[in-house]
């Protein structure tokens, strides 16, 4: 047969399975799985299987993305027909995205079942498009932190059976003790439990590993107050006094602009606090803070996890050599060290046309270069100036901070430094 007139392999189904098991699949879910020559799963997810279904029972190796194509492949050239096993819905932070990147949609045969999120939202009545959801599979509750504001009500996709003991302790630790925790155990089977408590009074012990958890958001009093746009009080970060203040934080990432999916490099980071507020801004956003004191970029690892967004990669090293490995940034923020030689340079050539640049600086020396560059590129060159109300005798005065020089571009054409477009 020659290679135009070979058929393409059958789709691959990747079929969602409920802690209820064969019981609650729907007919086509049921067929898939017993049709299938290769079954390919999690370990419980095929025990859940009848003998009904005899195909090859194949766990997942570890780890699992690396070895999805030579597995597919393997047994396609078996002339197999592949059946692959998810927990519920298998496009809700479920394999079906990785076999998407991986094989591409138009080789898939999806078919879903109800999420932990659809399940848990119809047990607690809550409105699923009102909950935010946080995945803590294969991934650090630290990122719980950017979803606590009064009130809100979060949905926590557990790791296991110790996850909502960690997940308490978070909660306690940033000022959310007083916080409802519910945990809800097997869902949609008939061994469902549910679980209550606070948060900074949790006594359960560990249940079941197939959980999850919901929290109804309550600060204590005493708590700081962590907004959702940039400018979060300076008390929020451990700082040895490098720090762009709140006032002009909030003017620097007005300027930066981040959008879903961008990724920043934060050009001398002092106490990360660019980076870690350009990341609050969506998920999807990526953040590499480049520092060259040691202490120091350990504090931003510390800042970055306290505040939600433990995935803040910290480079240490001095910029621009530090640079020169890095992905391609769509912004850069330069916040020390403009005066080294060649930064502004890399910093520039390292952007796509479209990327954005946005410096500051204190010192007159500095500002001479960004007037320089200004004259050469454009953009916006401003001077922050902030005063703060402080007590005078028995009266009240202004105490005016240093003045904040900003140049903000946009990379219009691909040229060299120094060559207008």
């Amino acid at each position: 047969m020659s290679p135009t007139e070979r058929t393409s392999p059958p789709p691959v189904s990747v079929v969602g399975i409920g802690a209820d098991g064969w019981d609650g699949l729907p007919e086509a879910s049921r067929t898939a799985l017993a049709d299938a020559d290769a079954l390919i799963g999690g370990p419980r997810q095929l025990a859940l299987l009848p003998d009904a279904c005899r195909g090859l029972r194949v766990a997942w190796p570890s780890p699992l993305r690396p070895a999805v194509p030579g597995l597919i492949a393997e047994h396609e050239r078996a002339g197999h027909r592949i059946a692959v096993l998810a927990s519920g819905d298998p496009m809700f932070y479920g394999i079906g995205r990785t076999l998407t990147e991986i094989l591409g949609a138009d080789r898939l045969r999806v078919l879903p079942h109800p999420s932990a999120l659809a399940h848990a939202c119809a047990r607690l009545g809550w409105p699923v498009e009102a909950v935010e959801t946080v995945t803590l599979v294969g991934r650090p509750a630290a990122r719980l932190a950017a979803a606590l504001h009064e009130g809100r009500r979060v949905l926590v996709l557990s790791a296991g059976a110790g996850t909502p003991r960690e997940v308490a302790a978070l909660l306690a630790d940033r000022g959310y003790g007083p916080s409802r925790m519910r945990v809800l155990e097997q869902l949609g089977a008939p061994a469902e439990r549910l679980l209550d408590g606070t948060a900074g009074a949790w006594e359960h012990p560990p249940g079941d590993p197939l959980n999850v958890i919901a929290v109804d958001c309550r600060r204590a009093p005493d708590a700081l107050r962590l907004g959702a746009v940039p400018g979060l009080p300076d008390a929020a970060y451990e700082t040895d006094g490098q720090l762009t203040k709140r006032h002009v934080r909030a003017a620097t990432l007005g300027a930066l602009a981040p959008a879903p999916g961008e990724l920043l490099w934060d050009v001398g980071g002092g106490s990360g606090s660019i980076a870690v507020e350009w990341l609050r801004t969506h998920p999807s956003c990526r953040a590499v803070s480049v520092e060259r004191d040691p202490v120091r970029a350990k504090r931003i690892e510390g800042n970055a996890d306290r505040l939600g967004v433990p995935g803040l990669r910290v480079v240490t090293g001095r910029a621009p050599d530090a640079l020169a490995k890095l992905p391609e940034p769509d912004a850069v923020f330069i916040g020390g060290g403009l005066t080294a030689p060649g930064l502004l340079d890399a910093c520039w050539a390292a952007l796509p046309v479209g990327g954005r640049l946005v410096a500051n600086t204190v010192t007159l020396e500095s500002e001479a270069l960004l007037a320089d560059w200004y004259r050469r590129w454009g953009g916006e060159l401003v001077r922050l100036a902030v005063a703060h109300a402080v007590p005078v005798g028995g009266f009240t005065g202004w105490r005016q901070a240093m003045p904040v020089t900003q140049w903000s571009v946009t990379k219009t054409s691909v040229t060299k430094a120094g060559e207008r477009a």
